[in-house]
């Protein structure tokens, strides 16, 4: 029977087929998986900012992009993952607020997607799949039998990629 793993804010898990890793409500949090579709193992962190050199409090490095990213590559590899095989989909980096005469500093939805994108290619992880933007808030949910990341969205449906 496939176990159900639950992904808080600034949390990741990982696991083996049979189970699906699943995160509720990113808005301009962004959901990152990594999965290797021979073995059938992945994770999910979900990040909440993009750059932890930036932040007084970093005990939780699951909270940024550029150190949660390595976090769960690192524990991916330690189920049996092998680093070659992995690749990557993001969903998320929404802009729910808009402030007028905000700076780009608080579009934090696109700055996540930034620093994941760049955080991915220096971990040398491909990028397959990506639902990125927009307004509205997101729940994902990778299944490790097949790699499918399914995206619920209250007002625009629900995706695969």
């Amino acid at each position: 029977m496939a176990e159900l793993l639950k992904v808080g804010i600034a949390d990741y898990k990982t696991g083996k087929a049979p189970s699906k890793i699943i995160s509720y409500g990113l808005g301009s949090c962004i959901g990152i998986t990594l999965y290797d579709k021979i073995a059938k193992i992945g994770g999910l962190v979900h990040i909440m900012l993009p750059d932890s050199t930036q932040a007084r409090a970093t005990e939780n490095p699951a909270k940024f992009a550029n150190t949660g990213i390595p976090l769960l590559l690192k524990e991916v590899l330690a189920l049996g993952a092998i680093k070659s095989r992995l690749v990557a989909k993001l969903a998320g980096g929404s802009q729910m607020f808009k402030f007028a005469g905000a700076s780009d500093i608080m579009s934090i939805g696109l700055r996540n997607a930034e620093l994941a994108k760049k955080t991915l290619t220096e971990c040398n992880i491909k990028i397959v799949g990506e639902d990125l933007g927009g307004t509205y808030g997101r729940t994902v949910e990778i299944d490790l039998e097949t790699g499918l990341y399914k995206i619920k969205t209250i007002n625009k449906g629900e995706k695969i990629i």
